[in-house]
């Protein structure tokens, strides 16, 4: 009894391996998603797919991407720039997982800044 459990574990295994090897390769993405016209001149885009490794943070996204992200990063460190993921608030430390929406937009510091009036 035992020989024909053996077996059918063999009979499985590759099955296993070939699954595993199948999703090693995968690309796995994440949408950035670029508004604001002072965002979208600097990165000259509006959605970018990116690639990424497992799960990460939006600044280490940015990072990881110097050429097509780079110049985002001083409008993320500033808080000048409104972060959401999936549809939910996040910030610069939110996990971006793969197949996620990160969004960006611009925020000029007079729009949120409690302690100025705004111009009319």
């Amino acid at each position: 009894m035992s020989s024909s459990s053996d077996s059918c574990i063999v009979r499985h295994e590759p099955a296993l391996r070939q699954v595993l090897l199948s999703t090693e390769g995968e690309d796995h993405m994440v949408s950035v998603q670029i508004f604001g016209q002072t965002l979208r001149a600097i990165v000259e885009e509006s959605e970018l797919e990116v690639p990424i490794n497992g799960q990460t943070t939006v600044k280490q996204l940015i990072e990881a991407n110097p050429a097509q992200l780079g110049p985002l990063l001083q409008y993320i460190t500033s808080r000048e720039a409104l972060i959401t993921i999936n549809k939910k608030i996040g910030s610069e430390d939110s996990v971006v997982n793969d197949g996620d929406i990160v969004k960006l937009s611009f925020q000029s510091r007079t729009s949120y800044d409690g302690n100025r009036d705004i111009p009319t």
